[in-house]
């Protein structure tokens, strides 16, 4: 049984800046923050690890309990913020989703920092939800690398069985993607849809680098193939 765990933003979609905006929105309105300080960088991380980050940067405490306000907020904010920026399914996707979900031998889930709440509303508002029963999210972690442990036991427990690591597929768009995948022993793949150049894709040491996933022929034949 194969197990491919996508990333959603610059792999799956994008959200046209949606996260961004809708994330210092809530800076604002929950917190009275006038001017943001635009140093906190997002690629490739968790929620948790940028709002621990965007609080302290504006002089906010990261208790827990100003962690659980800017998440709200940022939650009631992002559906907005999605209707009214350009955003976009990425190459090949729309395609792609509905040929492996149909495969009997291939699982798919999500390895995302996104929140789970956060990745079910982009991926619903882009029609994409319903393709991932399982996933590793950025609710409780700072490192991705603990989100794709978790997001492996998500598909353990969905499949009620231990997972072979070299069963298991990364798609992500990032160099910390790359990093995640090696943390679990999987494979990984990454494409420059996102905000990193090919280039620099070339640097990761991921196991295959592609423009976009819309080209079958330059996917893994073991996604297509029964073996």
């Amino acid at each position: 049984m194969l197990i491919l765990l996508f990333d959603i933003d610059g792999t799956l979609i994008r959200t046209g800046g949606a996260g961004k905006a809708a994330m210092e929105g809530a800076l604002r309105t929950a917190f009275g923050v006038d001017t943001i300080r635009d140093v906190v960088p997002y690629s490739g991380r968790t929620d948790r690890a940028i709002g621990l980050d965007l609080l302290t940067v504006h002089g906010l405490a990261a208790t827990p309990e100003n962690v659980r306000r800017l998440n709200e907020e940022y939650l009631r904010l992002l559906p907005g913020a999605l209707r009214t920026r350009p955003g976009t399914v990425c190459p090949g996707v729309a395609a792609l989703l509905p040929r492996l979900a149909d495969r009997a031998d291939v699982r798919l889930g999500l390895l995302t920092g996104n929140t789970r709440a956060g990745a079910r509303e982009k991926l619903t508002h882009f029609g994409l939800w319903n393709y991932f029963p399982f996933g590793g999210f950025g609710d409780d972690h700072h490192d991705r690398d603990d989100v794709a442990r978790a997001a492996v036991a998500e598909a353990g427990a969905h499949l009620g069985a231990a997972i072979d690591p070299a069963d298991v597929w990364v798609i992500g768009d990032t160099p910390l993607d790359v990093r995640c995948a090696r943390a679990v022993g999987a494979y990984a793949v990454v494409v420059a849809t996102g905000w990193h150049p090919i280039a620099e894709l070339h640097t990761t040491g991921a196991d295959l680098v592609l423009e976009h996933l819309a080209d079958e022929t330059s996917l893994p034949g073991v996604w297509f193939k029964a073996g």
